[in-house]
């Protein structure tokens, strides 16, 4: 019972050490990013809605991209039919970036100046949930067009 103060004290400190990182964070959050939804392409275009709903493509945007991936790669089929029953391309660039685009003067870019801004569409909600998106390995992606 002699080491009984020891160890509660012991305890006391690791605890308060263990939630220190949670109490200096504490009302620190992020504010959410910003989506430009009015890019010169969607203006021109008068649709605001992606192939799927806007929740749909928010929870799920990554799910559609690998099952567009396997579908394209591995069984051939290059034509996505909606909830809707609307047909889209599966690509990337043709589909996704057409509108997806925030800048009329960004083309492609590689993987190294991917997160430079040049597209603030998908870097702003990706670095927000601190997940980086691994696209531009295989895909050659916006990038800011040659002065």
């Amino acid at each position: 019972m002699s080491k009984g103060g020891k160890t509660i004290g012991g305890l006391l400190i690791f605890v308060v050490i263990a939630i220190m990182p949670f109490l200096y964070n504490m009302g620190k959050a992020d504010a959410k990013p910003e989506i430009n939804t009015d890019t010169p392409v969607i203006r021109e275009l008068g649709a605001t809605q992606c192939i799927e709903g806007t929740k749909y493509m928010r929870e799920n945007h990554m799910h559609l991209l690998l099952e567009w991936r396997d579908a394209v790669v591995r069984e051939g089929k290059t034509t996505y039919t909606n909830s809707q029953g609307e047909q889209f391309e599966m690509s990337l660039q043709n589909t996704c970036l057409n509108c997806h685009n925030d800048t009329p003067e960004t083309v492609y870019y590689t993987a190294e100046t991917a997160n430079q801004g040049d597209n603030q569409f998908c870097y702003s909600c990706h670095n927000y949930a601190s997940v980086e998106p691994d696209c531009w390995a295989c895909h050659a992606g916006p990038r800011e067009a040659e002065k």
